[in-house]
């Protein structure tokens, strides 16, 4: 745990926010803390609609580890109940709604995958549930009241929605109150959500104040680019880097970051403090530093995260002699592939059994991009004559050695 100032916190806390409303009230906050030597309670709540996390989701989960790293007390709060409604933030219709089963097996996932950035000592993980459910349908009507449909319009999607009359449900407006609610029953100093939250942070401001509370700050970070560099990162889009992925693959798309986006990835991913962060670029820009080389040492640090410091010095080592020397690797994998006498090697489902692509679709548009070497000769049709043993690579990352007799 490091101990800085208020001024201090704030300084580090700032690098790669999107907004901080209030500034000056966090500023008090932290003022506060430090004299007393009590720490923030730190809000951030994640409906658990999906199993996967990617880099993007990681970027709130990296602001709630610095603010770890000072010592305030983390919230990692699964919304059980809210997800069974459905955030309809940044939604051009209704989200569709999850069983509780599908909640709970997905939230079991979370709370995996979270702590392999937050540290699982200094975390409380809390379910909305543990409130929400308690609430009666008095309670709900008071509630509801604190809000106008007018105020809930403002919503650039509800807005949209509305003047293209698209539909509506009266559930979805109960969905950011709901999250407010949160904030008034866990008494939050802080919520932090990505900038497509900032409606249902500022309404817990204001419910907070309604129900005599201290109001709390709220802190919204950017939405990560993905590896195209362009559009955000999406499991949808393939421009992610998974957290569960491997640590070869983790380090190898990180090589494919484009160099544009290196600073932005570190203020938004990297533990590292801001001096040591804009040391690093201060290095780059006078030549001290090669590209390559700060982007390898950020790879590094997210395979230790995910992984482990060895991983993280093999998948070096790996991408040295594979992608950079083109080499193939040491340690191939050996797959059997048996064809029947006279038939020929198709290649596309060769591709998809040893699981280089999703579908013999995909395994023939990667063949169609040249992506695809059998003995580093480039494939250019779907069904060969085989050899009865050969190297097969797709892409940059998949490599096998194929035996079919």
């Amino acid at each position: 745990m490091r101990k800085l100032t208020a001024e201090e916190q704030l300084r580090e806390l700032k690098v790669g926010v999107d907004e901080i409303l209030m500034e000056k009230d966090l500023l008090t906050k932290l003022e506060r803390s430090v004299a007393k030597n009590q720490p923030l309670v730190i809000k951030a709540g994640f409906d658990p609609t999906a199993p996967d996390l990617h880099l993007g989701h990681t970027v709130v989960l990296q602001k709630m580890a610095r603010f770890q790293e000072f010592g305030h007390q983390i919230i990692f709060l699964i919304g059980d109940f809210t997800g069974l409604i459905g955030d309809p933030s940044g939604r051009s219709k209704t989200r569709p709604q999850l069983t509780r089963e599908d909640v709970n097996k997905n939230a079991e996932t979370y709370k995996k995958q979270v702590f392999k950035v937050l540290d699982p000592e200094r975390t409380q993980v809390r379910f909305n549930s543990e409130w929400l459910e308690k609430l009666s349908s008095m309670d709900f009507v008071r509630l509801a009241s604190h809000a106008n449909v007018a105020r809930m319009l403002e919503r650039e999607d509800f807005k949209s929605r509305f003047r293209e009359n698209v539909s509506i449900s009266v559930h979805e407006f109960l969905y950011p109150l709901l999250q407010a609610y949160d904030s008034v029953a866990l008494k939050a100093d802080v919520e932090m959500g990505g900038r497509d939250q900032r409606f249902n942070l500022l309404l817990g401001r204001e419910l907070m104040r309604d129900y005599q509370l201290e109001p709390q700050i709220c802190l919204t970070m950017p939405l990560l680019e993905g590896l195209d560099g362009v559009q955000k990162m999406s499991k949808s889009l393939n421009n992610y880097v998974g957290v569960d992925e491997s640590s070869d693959v983790i380090f190898t798309k990180m090589m494919d970051v484009p160099d544009t986006l290196m600073r932005r990835y570190y203020q938004l991913l990297s533990s590292l403090p801001v001096v040591e962060i804009e040391k690093r670029f201060a290095d780059l820009t006078s030549g001290k530093l090669h590209p390559k080389a700060v982007k390898s040492a950020l790879a590094a640090e997210l395979v230790t995260r995910f992984h482990h410091a060895v991983d993280a010095s093999s998948a070096a080592e790996r991408w040295e002699q594979v992608i950079s020397k083109k080499q193939i690797p040491d340690d191939l994998p050996e797959v059997d592939f048996p064809l029947a006498a006279g038939e020929l090697l198709y290649i596309p489902k060769l591709l998809q059994t040893l699981g280089f692509v999703k579908s013999t679709s995909d395994g023939k548009r990667l063949i169609v991009q040249g992506g695809v070497k059998i003995d580093d000769v480039v494939v250019t049709e779907e069904k060969l004559t085989s050899k009865d043993s050969f190297v097969i690579r797709a892409g940059k990352r998949h490599f096998a050695r194929v035996r079919t007799r």
